[in-house]
């Protein structure tokens, strides 16, 4: 299908839904979507398939008021009768679950603290287990600094995990830091990562391998020949990105090979960028891994470990799609590569054929539009297990044929029975153009029986963070937009704007260079269609975001003066600001193309600091107290332009003890009625309560 046709069909879907009524479900969905609502939601995560297919495990996220967090145990289902069971039952986040290769035991990464203070009962991530009929969790580990990840071999005999180690720098200045150990210094301290095997038949641990590196992942290969290893010098962020390796360890030679890293550095479209995923083949020779780069497509790459100078092949995706995130995969007992990939709106789930080096066929493993999150296949390769967030549902899991193209899928679980008898919002993909002629897709949210013959509705634009992201085409009931909106009668607009993911490498790259301007006439050209369609009023309309939602946000307002209202939750304000202050500066060097002092115009111009002036919008203004991905510099400039020079009502939101997300649900819920009584007032003119 071309691309112009694919367009069509979206516009005439999307007329469709607009044009006719949903009274009938309406009438069977009785509960109107409140804030409270988002609280009872269940989230699925990590799913993970059983050896022999029979079971499956995942991670299922709850919210808990008088923890004032969301909490994540461990859940058992039969794929065959549906029949569910709760294994975990602590007050502290699970993850990482694998299976014992007999399917006898999960093992999992866990905290439990007890009155002793000592491991492994101290309050340190450890390794437990359980027994797959469930029963106590008994601790692996007793590490007391804790684990950080873990992998059982591949006949279940071993536990490989990553112990922490503080090392101290052995410089010149290493006695003064020492002598006046009272101040915090830039650098001479870090926290490294021993590989340790655990005999799980005797229970003896063993040292194999304690270079002084920072390993961010690991992972072993079936006969245990071969280590690899994803590692730094310093476990500061910044060296993630750039400055990473990934090396191979040969466990009968004990030597160390880095591989050559020439295709994603030197000839990469940027020196910055994160490697992540990695994966042996059955052969224990093929190793698998991406690399991510802000503004620019990620690269999945195939190594030889016995050839580490050699050039690794590169598995390119088809058509627009972008690799999405570092769970890659072999299928068992398969020349199967596999990756998931963002495509207009919809995450899929591919399979790449490799072919005596080289690349085959790439396949499309589940039908129809679906987004798509963990994944996990059975022993023999034959079975996938994935969780699939759709638009009557949230995260659900589902199993299909994993040999088969485009197999049929089927739904195991329903974690959010309460949805079913939900109002639903209208969610379509529309799509307009922009002032270059690009054609921009976004995802509308309307009101449950909405038909355009009611007029046009107050719009909220909601706009997705990374930018190196997308907002899917699937249900979503969030703290930052979409389903509570919608239940208040109003429309959404999620636009996947240029330099969003899953439009093609040129949609992608367009953004660099061009902050502050290209997406910025993306949005308002999408919320022109949307009142030229008579959607959408155009003088009843808000903005919000967070992130790079944030960065926009303020980038629109102090564009235009169109909206009435606005939402900025930790959006950068100034880039020269965020190059010095962030923890991942390399984000800023990609899209202003140099350093501060290399492109100051660029820096300029992509600020909304320069533009402040503009800004008449009544801004609420999000942050954490201790974000390090968009520092509270930010917030804090923002309103101390609005409040005390420009005269515009503004509030300012400090959250305490938060990062860049908001853990705590007493913050989570704070903002989400900031938001709605801001927009009420600001927009529909209703008064203040």
């Amino acid at each position: 299908m071309t691309k112009l046709n694919k367009l069509t069909l979206l516009a005439t879907a999307t007329a469709a839904l607009l044009g006719s009524s949903i009274a009938a479900s309406a009438s069977e969905r009785h509960h109107d979507i409140v804030i409270d609502d988002f609280f009872e939601i269940g989230g699925m995560s990590a799913v993970t398939l059983s050896p022999n297919g029979k079971k499956a495990l995942w991670l299922e996220s709850r919210w808990d008021k008088e923890l004032d967090k969301s909490q994540r145990d461990l859940w058992l289902l039969d794929t065959k009768s549906g029949a569910t069971q709760r294994l975990t039952f602590t007050n502290e986040s699970e993850s990482s679950p694998q299976w014992s290769p007999d399917g006898q035991y999960i093992y999992f990464l866990g905290k439990v603290k007890q009155e002793s203070n000592k491991a492994p009962y101290n309050g340190k991530t450890q390794v437990f287990r359980i027994a797959a009929t469930g029963g106590d969790m008994q601790p692996m580990t007793k590490e007391v600094e804790g684990v950080s990840s873990f992998q059982l071999s591949h006949d279940g005999n071993s536990l490989y995990f990553l112990a922490t180690k503080t090392v101290k720098d052995k410089d010149d200045w290493a006695s003064m830091r020492t002598k006046h150990s009272a101040p915090h210094y830039g650098h001479g301290e870090r926290e490294t990562n021993p590989l340790y095997q655990l005999d799980l038949q005797h229970f003896k641990q063993q040292l194999l391998l304690d270079d002084d590196k920072v390993v961010w992942e690991f992972k072993v290969n079936n006969d245990g020949s071969h280590i690899a290893r994803i590692t730094t010098e310093d476990n500061e962020l910044v060296h993630l990105e750039g400055w990473s390796d990934i090396e191979i360890f040969n466990t009968k030679t004990k030597k160390n090979s880095v591989l050559a890293d020439k295709q994603w550095r030197d000839q990469a479209p940027s020196p910055y960028g994160w490697l992540l995923g990695l994966d042996w083949q059955d052969d224990n020779n093929q190793l698998a891994f991406r690399i991510d780069f802000d503004g620019h497509p990620g690269k999945l790459f195939i190594a030889n470990a016995n050839a580490t100078q050699a050039a690794a092949l590169q598995v390119k995706p088809q058509g627009d799609v972008t690799l999405n995130a570092g769970d890659i995969q072999w299928r068992p007992n398969s020349d199967d590569i596999c990756y998931r990939g963002s495509d207009h709106g919809r995450v899929a789930l591919f399979c790449t054929d490799i072919d005596d080096g080289k690349q085959g066929d790439t396949r499309t493993v589940i039908k129809g539009d679906k987004v798509i999150g963990s994944y996990s296949f059975s022993q023999n390769g034959k079975r996938v297990a994935f969780s699939h967030n759709g638009l009557e549902h949230f995260s659900d899991m589902f199993i299909a044929d994993a040999h088969r193209n485009r197999a049929n899928a089927k739904r195991l679980s329903n974690i959010n029975p309460q949805v079913d008898s939900w109002k639903l919002p209208q969610v379509s993909v529309v799509s307009w153009t922009a002032p270059d002629g690009s054609t921009v897709e976004g995802i509308l949210d309307l009101p449950a029986g909405y038909q355009k013959s009611d007029g046009p509705l107050p719009l909220i634009v909601q706009i997705h963070g990374g930018p190196t992201s997308a907002t899917p085409y699937a249900l979503q009931h969030r703290s930052y937009g979409r389903s509570t909106f919608t239940a208040k009668g109003w429309a959404l607009l999620s636009p996947n704007y240029r330099g969003s993911t899953g439009y093609g490498d040129k949609f992608l790259t367009d953004l660099v260079g061009k902050e502050h301007e290209i997406e910025v006439n993306d949005i308002i050209a999408g919320v022109d269609k949307l009142i030229a369609d008579g959607i959408v009023d155009g003088d009843k309309m808000a903005v919000m975001g967070w992130s790079n939602g944030g960065y926009l946000t303020n980038a629109l307002i102090s564009t235009t003066e169109r909206f009435k209202a606005a939402s900025s939750g930790a959006g950068v304000f100034d880039q020269r600001l965020q190059w010095m202050l962030e923890d991942t500066p390399g984000h800023v060097v990609n899209f202003m193309e140099g350093l501060p002092w290399e492109k100051p115009d660029a820096y300029t111009h992509g600020s909304s600091l320069t533009h402040a002036n503009n800004i008449k919008t009544p801004t609420l203004i999000h942050i954490g107290e201790n974000d390090q991905r968009v520092p509270a510099g930010h917030a804090q400039g923002l309103y101390r332009a609005l409040k005390h020079y420009l005269n515009v009502p503004v509030e300012l939101i400090v959250y305490p003890g938060e990062g860049h997300g908001l853990s705590k649900y007493q913050h989570r819920k704070a903002k989400m009625e900031w938001d709605q009584k801001w927009f009420e007032h600001y927009v529909l003119d209703k008064p203040i309560k």
